[in-house]
């Protein structure tokens, strides 16, 4: 295809070129390009020998006006862009036209032979054809070949006597009772976690499951719930405004403190760095909570991980950063993402089942948000139900157990 070009450009072209010795053209109903080269081969501006048909004649079959394709040709009647009438055109040009479009391809052949036999074309000898391959399913079954997988996965298999989460069967998973965040640990990163980091990731899964119907997520659901939707939908809904901006701020928060502390960079260089970045620093900084308001969420986050955790360095960094950032205004606090984001770096690199190395790749590879994602659901299938029960009128009285929704407090 040359937009733009005719079929003179292009026959001009080959009539030019030495080693062109016949030229086929494949014209269409519609249009008046054909004559022009009718036109071209009765002035012998086209010498060489031109095999031509245009397809379309059936329309004659039709006792109605007919629209042919792409080109919005129409045909009827007698019209000089009927296929029927430039076929014959290009035949009394002398053009080579077979009767139909079935021996267009003898009437190739047999223009070609008639050069060969006059000696304008020296014929070649046919090359060697490429040897076929065997078949693939004979040669599997000669054993030849084998198909790979498709697919590895390495966290679970069902395929023995007992399903299998990393290697470890699922009753030995409640033999030991390692619980939600146990499995969690198995299925996101194929190890058997310490007890306080299976407890740390259901603390994490409990404090993020809900934030009120205001929240971005949870406001999406309650609409496409009460629009009519299913659960899978309706969740899917409030799980797709999970961001940086509306609670997805984890991975972000744990690179960019991971960042500021393996640099060496002091708390006050690190957030004039951010500055000169112009970026906001992920997981600092509440709408409603401050100093003089702290997040109980928060306050029970930091004392588990100072009882608790192993090493606290990057979140003892975090909250040097709080403390200069709170100095421009109260709000600027260390919320539940950045506490959580920052605090999983230091159990992902704290806890002995990680070097250093598979820590960092899991912090860059984007997976925290994970955890968010995973308590939110709870709320929002939580928020699903409860207007399934609203639409249903199975409260007792209009307000009860009620929270209204204010539109200047949706995070939209």
């Amino acid at each position: 295809m040359f937009p733009g070009s005719t079929f003179l450009d292009h026959m001009l072209r080959f009539q030019a070129e030495e080693d062109v010795k016949m030229i086929v053209l494949l014209g269409e109903v519609g249009g008046v390009e054909e004559y022009r080269i009718c036109e071209a081969i009765k002035n012998k501006q086209i010498t060489k020998p031109v095999v031509a048909w245009c397809i379309g004649t059936c329309a004659s079959m039709f006792s109605y006006e007919v629209q042919f394709g792409h080109a919005g040709a129409c045909a009827a009647g007698k019209s000089a862009t009927t296929a029927t009438a430039k076929n014959k055109a290009l035949q009394d040009a002398g053009a080579v036209v077979p009767d139909s479009f079935n021996h267009f391809g003898v009437a190739i052949r047999n223009t070609y032979k008639n050069l060969v036999k006059q000696g304008v074309i020296t014929a070649k000898p046919e090359v060697e054809p490429p040897t076929i391959p065997v078949d693939y399913a004979w040669a599997r079954k000669l054993g030849l070949v084998r198909k790979p997988s498709n697919f590895i996965s390495s966290i679970s298999d069902e395929r023995g006597d007992e399903l299998v989460y990393a290697n470890m069967r699922i009753s030995d998973v409640f033999a030991q009772n390692l619980g939600v965040g146990g499995v969690v640990g198995l299925l996101w990163f194929r190890k058997r976690l310490p007890d306080w980091c299976n407890t740390f990731i259901e603390m994490v899964l409990q404090l993020t499951a809900d934030h009120g119907p205001a929240v971005a997520g949870a406001h999406n659901t309650i609409v496409a719930t009460r629009a009519g939707k299913d659960l899978v939908s309706s969740l899917t809904s409030g799980l797709l405004t999970i961001g940086p901006r509306f609670g997805g701020a984890l991975d972000g928060a744990a690179e960019q403190f991971a960042w500021g502390y393996d640099s060496g960079l002091s708390p006050e260089d690190f957030v004039n760095a951010m500055r000169k970045k112009n970026e906001l620093i992920l997981g600092i900084g509440h709408k409603v909570k401050s100093l003089e308001n702290p997040d109980a969420r928060v306050a029970l986050l930091k004392k588990f991980i100072k009882d608790k955790f192993k090493t606290t360095e990057v979140f003892d960094y975090a909250c040097a950063v709080e403390r200069v950032t709170t100095k421009k205004k109260s709000n600027l606090i260390l919320n539940v993402d950045g506490c959580i984001g920052v605090a999983f770096v230091d159990l992902l690199r704290g806890c002995g089942a990680f070097t250093k190395e598979e820590a960092n790749e899991y912090i860059h590879m984007g997976v925290l948000n994970g955890l968010f994602v995973l308590g939110r659901s709870i709320g929002f299938i939580g928020h699903y139900i409860d207007q399934k029960r609203l639409k249903q009128g199975l409260y007792r009285h209009p307000t009860e157990d009620i929270s209204y929704i204010n539109a200047a407090d949706l995070e939209l």
